[in-house]
């Protein structure tokens, strides 16, 4: 027989007797074992128990884990975010990722590196505006491989960061497809591979992909999802983008503030449609101001590569069809669940269209399964939320309180030029609600800061109950609108009324402190306006 030696980077920290070429878990130890002549070395190595034998079956490709408290599949910001949570309250947690990296689509082709490209377009935007604030410059040039090479430089280093707070937090991490393999089972599958995990828990933070339509195909080369176009190889001259909500518009801002031809084509009446009505208005105009073309109600039929570039086809609100030209199209009309392929059909889990039905403690109809992030049916698609929700879960799991998830409590941010920033309900909203509502607004003209700034564009709009005065939404499109959406943020949190607000005081000169006096216009009391 012949023997295999221990790796050198393991230590050994115990033995056990022979038992052939037989699986074995070792109770709850994490550990390896390798097969000598004469029983087992098991090793630290990662958390996995691999048995290389060597004996007359030859070496096999089967694998167990020590048993966990939690096993979360997925490593965004709702998975590792909950992992880490999970082994601060004590709970013994591994973390399946299938790619090389943690992060999941957020921290590499979503989030992250969307807003490094929207910081260095507003960079640009100002370089372009020197002579308003003093300064001379000439042949100024965008370097475009610099751009993406300091953008994949942040990405790398948020990506070590969470393998170091991994480290720390002593979350164990597993590389390849994960999926449910039973009640508190998991079958973690890599290059032919499979590895079997026991856990108490089993929390699904899987995320979601690009969304395509009916004759739009993606190639990856002209029709682009998010993922391709945040590596182009140069800045393309035209595009056009179908769909104006959130990842639209940034994208829109993202190339029109490095110089090239933007489309914007939109199904519903409005861009940004879940937003407040009025926000959407100033941000259309705002837009149609930088040279950005904007067609609503427009139905798309096909998005295909031409001799140019490609050309998109769709019905205009009057219903005559219009062709569009340009070198390249990014879809952004939404994401679908990753659901495919994780075993849900072996448990009582409830789906609606791929999305899964959880609880106010994000549990599942199975005992035990808890699901977050973007493949939750009825919650929002945001990265901040999946975080929260897993905080949420694990907090239940490990016998802690926690509140039940509120869907109206988390803050929506979008990153466009001019920013937005709501939280809570429309003015539509809250009377269709039955409220009463008193309105209150503050324009960002009025704010001193926003004139250093020289950025004067947009408002704050306060949607307040009538009668108690409690604010019931914020929306801010202007300077800095997702910072200022802090402290709107706490307001709904906390349940505040504009009259608690208003006497709140905001350091001087600040964006931050148009929102007092938006709070105040509620009450008709604004100062500066």
């Amino acid at each position: 027989m012949t023997i295999q030696t221990v790796p050198t980077n393991v230590k050994v920290v115990r033995r056990v007797r022979s038992c052939g070429c037989r699986e074995r878990l070792l109770e709850s130890s994490v550990c390896a074992s390798v097969q000598s002549g004469r029983g087992k070395a098991c090793v630290r190595v990662s958390g996995l128990i691999s048995e290389h034998c060597a004996g007359p079956a030859g070496p096999h490709r089967r694998s167990r884990l020590g048993k966990y408290d939690l096993a979360v599949i997925g490593s965004g910001p709702g998975g590792y975010v909950a992992a880490i949570r999970a082994a601060q309250l004590g709970l013994k947690t591994v973390v399946v990722e299938k790619d090389g990296l943690l992060g999941g689509t957020c921290l590499h082709v979503g989030c992250i590196p969307t807003k490094v490209l929207l910081h260095h377009a507003e960079i640009y935007e100002h370089f372009k505006r020197a002579a308003e604030f003093g300064f001379e410059m000439k042949d100024l040039k965008v370097n475009w491989s610099a751009v993406l090479a300091r953008k994949d430089k942040i990405v790398k280093k948020h990506a070590k960061g969470i393998e170091l707070l991994f480290r720390k937090n002593k979350v164990e991490t597993l590389q390849g497809w994960g999926r449910i393999a039973g009640l508190g089972r998991v079958s973690v599958e890599k290059d032919g591979q499979t590895t079997e995990i026991e856990a108490t828990n089993i929390l699904l933070a899987t995320g979601s992909e690009a969304r395509s339509l009916p004759g739009v195909e993606l190639d990856g080369k002209v029709v682009l999802s998010n993922r391709e176009i945040l590596s182009l190889p140069e800045l393309p001259k035209s595009l056009i983008v179908i769909g104006a909500g959130a990842v639209g518009v940034e994208f829109a801002s993202i190339f029109r503030g490095f110089g090239s031809e933007v489309t914007l084509l939109e199904m519903l009446p409005r861009v940004v449609p879940l937003e407040d009505e009025e926000i959407s208005a100033e941000l259309d105009k705002a837009f149609r101001k930088k040279g950005i073309k904007i067609h609503t109600e427009a139905l798309v039929e096909s998005a295909k590569k031409d001799a140019k570039g490609a050309s998109v086809t769709f019905k205009d609100k009057a219903g005559k069809s219009q062709t569009l030209a340009a070198e390249i199209v990014l879809m952004a009309v939404g994401r679908r669940p990753m659901t495919e392929n994780l075993g849900l059909e072996k448990t009582k889990a409830k789906l609606e269209r791929g999305f899964v039905h959880a609880g106010p403690y994000m549990e599942t109809s199975e005992p035990r399964l808890y699901a977050i992030g973007d493949i939750v049916a009825g919650m929002p698609q945001l990265a901040h939320a999946a975080s929260m929700e897993g905080i949420v879960a694990v907090t239940t799991m490990a016998g802690k309180d926690a509140p039940p998830m509120d869907r109206s409590r988390f803050p929506n941010a979008t990153y466009c030029e001019p920013q937005i920033g709501s939280i809570g309900m429309s003015e539509k909203q809250a009377r269709d609600a039955g409220h009463k509502v008193k309105i209150g607004k503050f324009p960002f003209i009025g704010n001193s800061k926003a004139s250093i700034l020289g950025a004067h564009e947009g408002f704050i709009k306060i949607v307040a109950d009538e009668k108690y005065g409690e604010v019931l939404g914020v929306h801010i499109i202007g300077p800095m609108a997702t910072e200022v959406l802090a402290e709107a943020t706490t307001a709904l949190q906390l349940e505040a009324t504009v009259d608690d607000m208003m006497f709140i005081s905001h350091a001087h000169p600040t964006v931050w402190e148009a929102l007092g006096d938006a709070f105040a216009s509620v009450r008709g009391m604004a100062i500066n306006a």
